[in-house]
């Protein structure tokens, strides 16, 4: 609750769930109250991931952070309104009400945990 990033994470393609050749996929649920969707932000330098925004207000959006860490970029997103992240590119996304998504992630493997953290103060 102190960094506002409690979320909720369901895996529904995952080799630990249900295995696939190349793909993982799961719904990220921000908790109450919390409004960043991953935080520290991270690279996934051996995959690409996708995201579907939805469950979100009609005046709320989420700023979807992405691009390389020291040229950061960002997306106004509405609900339904979807992303694709390269492998160089970080991700982190803050909404302004309540918001879920649906990811997708494909690349060379599926180690889910195989990602590089990017520390917040190193983003420009």
């Amino acid at each position: 609750p102190a960094k506002a990033n409690v979320r909720s994470l369901a895996m529904y393609i995952h080799p630990e769930v249900s295995p696939s050749c190349l793909l993982l996929m799961g719904i990220t649920d921000p908790a109450p109250g919390s409004m960043w969707n991953t935080m520290p932000p991270h690279l996934h330098e051996r995959r690409m991931e996708a995201y579907c925004y939805f469950d979100m207000g009609d005046d709320d959006r989420v700023m979807h952070f992405m691009g390389r860490p020291d040229q950061t970029r960002h997306l106004v997103i509405a609900n339904g309104d979807m992303v694709l992240s390269p492998a160089w590119s970080i991700h982190m996304g803050a909404g302004t009400g309540p918001y879920a998504f649906v990811w997708g992630m494909t690349g060379e493997n599926q180690a889910y945990t195989d990602f590089t953290p990017v520390p917040v103060s190193s983003l420009r």
